[in-house]
């Protein structure tokens, strides 16, 4: 497993899932180069969508900004290693 502990910026999740999230991306980071983001955000996002049901999204990088509308107790933002994450359970436009 990775060396080094996340560093939540953000989170409105509860202690196991943050717990989970930052599990994921250090299983993630063990499988993957570090400048493969998309397949990183992948794997987590598949963890989450197997946990707790599909609509989660994943953003992982060095460098991003975001603005979106998430359902209450399901998002975190972390750093990891010399990445960021952002994963977040979306909500449906049309309900």
């Amino acid at each position: 497993m990775l060396e080094g502990k996340a560093v939540i910026q953000e989170t409105d999740m509860p202690a196991l899932m943050q717990a989970q999230a930052t599990a994921s991306a250090s299983r993630a980071l063990d499988l993957y180069e570090v400048s493969d983001c998309i397949t990183i955000a992948a794997h987590i996002k598949k963890d989450f969508d197997k946990m707790y049901g599909s609509g989660w999204q994943c953003v992982v990088g060095t460098n991003f900004s975001s603005f979106f509308t998430h359902f209450r107790g399901n998002f975190i933002h972390f750093g990891l290693a010399k990445l960021y994450f952002l994963i977040f359970k979306s909500t449906s436009i049309n309900g």
